[in-house]
């Protein structure tokens, strides 16, 4: 009787602890993450793109992010996020406004110009079908076509209405899922243009050849980017790879040689939970000085 006692009283103890454990994607905004009182509210306005010849065919939305402390005479930063409509709004888990406007007016960020983009998509023919995507060719792709869209192609037509920073410590790129490779691969490529990245559950395997990261990264030349990545040991795992393990090979290459990195592993899913919660802390390590 007693044994069961005692057995009956570990159970209830395990239980009482289990509860007090985090469960999966059991992540909480901030007070960086909500408005606040006497914060400056930057401005957003969305726009569309359709005159692309890299991507010849496609439109897209865009977003522009403008704090209230831009002032034009002064070369502002820059961060591009791609998949644009899941980081701008502010119902979203990401909520980079009010982030942006938090962070900026404690400065522990400079003062920085948004850009929220979308992947493309070629309109359909038939009004009654639906637009082709072209999201994974444009994101999971190696190689810099993506990066000669936007640098040489979309960027310059931003530059005509706003003075944007061009050294790339003070320029950050962004994104989620394939969009976080996507980030990762335009830095590579051209590290002239942006040093610094932020990956949100990044794609970083087989689905268009993104696994060989961890290989090259081991063996090639470090670049000038400071990476930071964010994963969870419940994202997918499928045919195209696992992911949690990825980016576990990422950071570990990473590390190996020798790159400004920080690696966030939490115990999400695939989604924007964990990376939303934590945006603050990415920004601040992002930028710091």
């Amino acid at each position: 009787m007693r044994i069961w006692g005692r057995i009956l009283l570990l159970s209830l103890i395990l239980t009482a602890a289990g509860s007090r454990l985090p469960a999966a994607d059991d992540y909480k905004h901030g007070p960086d993450s909500v408005r606040q009182e006497g914060v400056p509210t930057g401005t957003v306005t969305q726009h569309q793109w359709k005159d692309s010849k890299i991507f010849a065919g496609t439109d897209r939305d865009y977003w522009i992010y403008v704090p209230a402390q831009y002032d034009k005479a002064q070369p502002a930063s820059l961060m591009v996020f791609q998949d644009g409509g899941a980081y701008v709004n502010e119902k979203n888990d990401f909520r980079v406004p009010i982030v942006f406007d938090n962070l900026i007016h404690k400065k522990e960020m400079p003062v920085t110009i948004g850009i929220f983009i979308s992947p493309g998509a070629v309109p359909a023919a038939d009004p009654k079908q639906k637009a082709r995507g072209n999201r994974s060719f444009e994101y999971d792709s190696l190689g810099d076509q993506y990066a000669k869209f936007l640098i040489d192609e979309f960027l310059p037509e931003i530059d005509k209405s706003y003075n944007i920073s061009k050294d790339p410590a003070q320029r950050a790129i962004c994104g989620i899922s394939s969009g976080g490779i996507c980030a990762f691969t335009v830095a590579w490529e051209r590290p002239d243009q942006f040093g610094k990245v932020l990956s949100h559950v990044g794609s970083f395997t087989n689905i268009r050849g993104g696994n060989v990261y961890p290989y090259w990264i081991r063996k090639t030349e470090r670049k000038p980017i400071r990476v930071f990545l964010q994963e969870g040991s419940n994202d997918l795992d499928n045919l195209h790879g696992s992911w949690p393990l990825a980016n576990q090979e990422m950071a570990s290459a990473l590390k190996f040689a020798k790159y400004d990195y920080k690696f966030e592993y939490g115990d999400g899913g695939h989604n924007g939970k964990h990376g939303g919660a934590i945006l603050p802390d990415s920004l601040r390590w992002l930028w710091r000085k």
